[in-house]
């Protein structure tokens, strides 16, 4: 490695880091006024303020808006390079522009180790803190508006209910369903289920059950029947983001529930699995636009670059969270829906790459 390789790479990892400690304070200022009201009202600790929300919230920050931050620190210190007229001069001195490239790569893969592991294993458990804390002193108590739940509980069983009130731990018109060999041997209708915190089991309320054997067919009535069943109402009064709580090998194991269930869930976790893995490959992607874009000399010098570099990063990061919709609302798997942004701007890297100068 030579002078001029550890010279880019400190000065990469330098900007980098300097922009964090400079614009996340910015940030947290900005969130702090937003949630004061409501701490205060709900008599949140400073402490708790500090330590359990403040301390596990900024590494989420930090991860949420990684790509914005490589991709301001490669623009603004290349872009002084250029300035500078340093790069003309490594250029001139017989090096290739790839060659050039190989430092901002080796800084990028340092970055993508470092936010492969705030994604999949820090920030999960910096996020069960957090979480915890918000739903103590900031957000609202929490309404289960799910309507027409279908969830398998086991490889021949199946159960629905209409909604289910996590207040009273109850849900209404609960019916189950079991299959041999292809064919209904069991049906239960009744109006209501609830769980008993005492005998932990469910309670069926006013139900009719139906054992089929071939053409022979038994029906029975009651008022009231305790069972077991293979789920729990901690899973019913879950926000959507608990699967930030989870780390890679828990989210890999939640999806393989959630799938078995056919729960809607599994979509939102395979959705969480695959940005986990973009983020990181975005590193590269946006380095290599960030060097070609901001290597060259321009006129309007260092702001044109930083203008436009910060116009392709938002778009980036926007274009994330509306292409994951797709796998939400419109079927498309959750792989493709995550990835197109990284494919498409690894087609601009490439052409810019290409215009780059030589």
């Amino acid at each position: 490695m030579k002078k001029i390789d550890l010279y880019i790479i400190k000065k990469f990892l330098g900007t980098f880091f300097f922009s964090l400690i400079l614009i996340i304070p910015v940030i947290v200022v900005f969130d702090l006024s937003e949630k004061m009201r409501d701490f205060i009202e709900r008599k949140a600790p400073v402490k708790a303020i500090i330590v359990d929300y403040y301390f596990n919230f900024v590494p989420y920050l930090v991860n949420q808006f990684s790509p914005l931050f490589i991709f301001i620190a490669v623009i603004f210190f290349t872009s002084k390079m250029a300035s500078n007229s340093e790069i003309v001069a490594i250029l001139s001195g017989g090096v290739s522009f790839k060659r050039l490239l190989r430092p901002f790569l080796l800084s990028a893969g340092v970055l993508a180790i470092l936010s492969f592991y705030l994604n999949n294993f820090l920030i999960p458990d910096a996020n069960k803190e957090r979480l915890a804390f918000e739903e103590v002193y900031y957000r609202n108590k929490f309404r289960n508006n799910a309507h027409n739940i279908h969830l398998q509980i086991d490889s021949s069983t199946y159960i629905y209910m209409t909604n289910y009130n996590v207040d009273l731990n109850l849900g209404i018109n609960f019916s189950i369903e079991s299959f041999k060999d292809g064919e209904l041997s069991y049906k239960l209708l009744s109006d209501n289920v609830r769980w008993d915190s005492v005998s932990n089991q469910w309670q069926i309320s006013n139900y009719v059950e139906r054992h089929i054997n071939g053409l022979n067919e038994t029906i029975n009535k009651g008022y009231t029947k305790d069972t077991i069943l293979n789920f729990k109402p901690e899973e019913f009064r879950r926000r959507d983001n608990f699967i930030e709580t989870k780390d890679f090998f828990a989210l890999n194991k939640l999806i393989e529930e959630e799938k078995f269930k056919g729960s809607r869930f599994a979509v939102d976790c395979e959705i969480e699995k695959q940005k986990r893995m973009a983020y990181p490959f975005a590193t590269f992607v946006l380095t290599v636009i960030g060097v070609s874009l901001s290597s060259r000399k321009v006129r309007g010098g260092i702001g044109l670059h930083i203008g436009i570099g910060l116009l392709i990063s938002f778009s980036y990061i926007l274009f994330m969270q509306v292409s994951a919709t797709f796998a939400k609302n419109a079927g498309m798997p959750a792989m493709i829906a995550v990835w197109i942004p990284n494919v498409l701007y690894s087609v601009l890297a490439l052409y810019l790459l290409k215009k780059a100068p030589k």
